[in-house]
Parts: C-alpha cells; structure tokens; sequence
C-alpha cells in the first residue's frame, strides 16, 4: 500500500474521458478540490482537448492529458504508465471509456506489483448499463465500490444489474451553500442588464436533448403571461438546434441564450421560476440543488433521482415528463400565486441546506475510498 493509505492522506486519480461539460464535470472538479483542500493527493487524467481539462486550472485541480478518449490500447498503457510514475491509492473513474481503461490499468498493475490502487466508478447518470459478461466484470470484479449520485440510480444498478448493494453507494453532488444563498432578485436584474418587472423564467444546464430545453421553448408560447421572458444559461450540442425553434415560434424578444456562465448564483437570482424539464438520465441535479439553496421556485419532473429532492407542493412543482402544456401550466401556477410559490421555495431550500452541502459530499466520498482501501487490503494484506 502507498504511504498515504497508512496515515490520513490518501493519493487520488480521477479519470474522465468526456470531452464535454456540465454537472459531471463540475462535480469531479468540485470533489477533487475538496480533497486537495483537506491535505490529499489529487491528480486528474482527462482527454486531449477536453473542457475539464482546460478548466481544472481554475479549481486549482492538477490535470495531465493522456489518450484516454476512446477505448484504445495507447490509453491503458498511458494510464499504467501515469500510475507508475505517480503511484496512488485510488482511481475514480467517472466516464464509460476511462471506466474500462483504468479497469484495465488497474488490473495490469494488480499483476506485476503489491500495491496496485483501488478502482472506485462514479456513475452521474441514469443510463441503463449493459449485463453482458463484459461489464459484469468492469462492476462486479474490477471495480472495488460503485458511487452514484442518487439514491435510484443506485436502486437502479442492484434490480438491474445485480450488484452486492453493500458495495454500492448514492453519495449526491455537494453545493456551496454560501455561493448559492438568496440574494437580491432586483440588485441580480440590474447586474446583469435584464428587465425588472417582466416575469423570468430560466433554466439552468448543458443544452442537451434530455434536459428538455424545447419543451421548455414550446411552453412559452402557451403562457397566459404574454410578458414572460425565458433564461437558458448554458451551451451545448442542441444550442443550434434551439435557437432555430425559437425562431420559428416567434420567440426572439422573449428567449436570452446567455451562454456559458462562472455566475450562475446572480442568475438564479434574478429568476421568479426555475424550470428543469428533464426526461431522462438525471442524477440528483447540481442546477436544480443551486436553485433551491437560493430559494427560487422550481418546476421539474420525476425523471431519474430528482424526486429525491423535488416533491409536489412541498418542495417544488412536478409536472409528466416531455409535456410543454402541462409545464406552461405550472409555471403560470408559479407566477400567479408568489406567496405560495415562496413558500415552497423556503421549504426546498430548508430541506437541502442540512442535506447537499460540499463538507457532507467529501465526508461521504472519503468512506467509500477507505472502505474500498480496506476491503482490498483484507483480500489482499501486506
């Protein structure tokens, strides 16, 4: 075992593969800070030309480039060869391409030294995993702990997959309770040069087809408030795709792409609703947590582990997945009765402060690395 294994400090290597950015990649880079801010060794391998690689420096994360996007015999042997020269207790892969190369790393340094790392695989989405022989080894033999980020995912992987549900562990993303804080609705307008009085909903995540942007866009012709504006903070593959249907509907003045953004509190802000109308893939949402830290109304779905936090009246407004009627409707709910709307918001946000705070991530993450540490050691003692 490394030296860090034996006292407080572990060594750490994430992996990612993905090429993209949103939630996942935030939440790595959010974790792997974290860790360094407690005194551990952090390292993150992520591919050529990837955008969690070109924003690590920003959190303050250590990144090396190695050919781990696609699945390819150059990436294993880059990765052994990384781990050789940086030894470390624990490799936490996160994506499916870098899951099976460092599987497969890990597994070559199992046979030709003691102390290879542990391998821990973080899945953020619920997209069903194949039950080929294959993969019954990359979970069942190669990988040490399974993290998800929600409770049904987790659910998800022991009904469908079978796995030992003592090796599986829902660990949810940690938000920055103070980023996320109620601020002023009208002081976030004025910052950011948006209208005062017009009512605005917005959304919050990478423009992918699952979170459900066009049922969003379809929603706002339907508003009884012809005067609401809509948000859509992020980029991604659908951006085009979008804006060609808010083109078509007429909805030029009242739809702002704002793009890629480091301020998403002030945005949130300046909401009076936040919309997220996922079908499908979802953990338990960073977007839709930072919402409701800031106390801001929320409409969404059922899809994936977001009722763990969103419940109907309490907590937030559910409304049937991929139904823009249904999601006009809630959200002229929202924006008709703004008393009641912030009552639920105060319920959300006092649901999720004690719950989905960064320190209660880390905690919960540092368990599965030493639990897996540990049961590695007792198959295998030194």
């Amino acid at each position: 075992m490394n030296d860090s294994a034996s006292g407080d400090r572990l060594a750490i290597a994430h992996t990612e593969s993905s090429l993209g950015w949103g939630g996942q990649e935030i939440r790595t880079l959010t974790e792997a800070a974290g860790f360094i801010g407690r005194g551990h060794r952090v390292t993150l391998y992520a591919a050529p030309g990837s955008r969690i690689a070109a924003e690590a420096p920003r959190f303050g994360v250590p990144v090396a480039v190695l050919p781990i996007g696609g699945k390819r015999p150059a990436g294993v042997r880059s990765l052994v060869a990384a781990l050789r020269r940086h030894p470390v207790d624990v490799v936490n892969a996160h994506s499916s391409t870098d899951a099976w190369l460092a599987a497969l790393a890990c597994a070559w340094l199992a046979r030709t030294r003691r102390a290879a790392p542990v391998l821990v695989r973080t899945r953020h989405v619920s997209i069903p995993v194949p039950r080929d022989y294959a993969t019954r080894w990359l979970y069942r033999t190669a990988t040490e702990r399974v993290v998800t980020t929600g409770a049904a995912l987790r659910e998800q992987l022991i009904r469908d997959n079978g796995l030992d549900a003592a090796r599986v562990d829902s660990v949810p993303t940690g938000i920055d309770t103070a980023t996320f804080a109620p601020l002023s609705r009208a002081a976030a307008r004025r910052e950011l040069g948006l209208p005062d009085a017009a009512p605005l909903a917005g959304i919050v995540a990478t423009l992918r087809s699952w979170k459900g942007h066009r049922y969003l866009v379809d929603a706002m012709p339907l508003l009884r408030r012809r005067d609401a504006r809509l948000v859509i903070v992020g980029d991604g593959p659908q951006r085009a795709a979008l804006e060609a249907q808010v083109g078509r509907l007429g909805l030029g003045e009242r739809v702002l792409f704002a793009g890629q953004r480091t301020d998403v509190a002030r945005w949130l802000a300046a909401l009076d609703v936040f919309v997220l109308p996922s079908y499908a893939n979802e953990g338990v949402p960073q977007a839709l947590l930072q919402a409701m830290l800031a106390a801001i109304p929320c409409v969404t779905t059922d899809a994936g582990a977001i009722p763990e936090i969103a419940r109907h009246g309490e907590t937030a407004r559910i409304v049937p997945r991929e139904d823009a009627t249904a999601l006009a409707a809630a959200i002229d709910a929202v924006l008709d009765d703004p008393v009641a709307s912030a009552a639920i918001a105060e319920r959300a946000r006092a649901f999720v402060l004690p719950r989905f705070g960064i320190d209660i991530m880390l905690d919960r993450m540092e368990t599965v690395f030493r639990t897996a540490l540990a049961a590695r050691k007792a198959i295998r003692p030194s």
